[in-house]
């Protein structure tokens, strides 16, 4: 299996909306294999815990703005971990000290990965 068209939608959205507020690291992993219940996981690091929570923040406005809403949301309280379950896509935001000690690229390591799209950056009018 590989991960469904509507996972690759909301995994557009929210990818842009964790660069939007310097989310650091992404990488996306087809687990439509391995996992029945959802297609794609989206880690993104933090470099606090307010940044943590900013991003998930973000992710979740965006996502719902393109009509998806979370199913599930863990972890807001310390911000240190957040996880966001809109069902094909499950966001995983950690600060980065978490993330490292966590491991979940290992953990999944046999998973696809997914390239990710973000939108180009705004030039500046000077430069055109």
């Amino acid at each position: 299996m590989t991960a469904s068209d509507n996972a690759r939608r909301l995994l557009k959205v929210a990818a842009a909306a964790a660069d939007a507020k310097q989310g650091e690291d992404l990488v996306a992993l087809d687990v439509s294999g391995p996992l029945p219940l959802t297609d794609a996981f989206l880690l993104v690091s933090g470099r606090n815990e307010r940044n943590v929570l900013a991003i998930a923040s973000e992710i979740e406005e965006k996502l719902l703005e393109a009509g998806q809403r979370a199913i599930r949301r863990e972890g807001r309280t310390e911000g240190r971990w957040v996880l966001l379950d809109f069902g094909d896509l499950v966001v995983h935001v950690f600060h980065e000290e978490d993330r490292t000690y966590y491991q979940l690229e290992r953990l999944w390591k046999d998973c696809p990965v997914l390239p990710i799209e973000l939108p180009e950056p705004a030039r500046n009018a000077s430069e055109a």
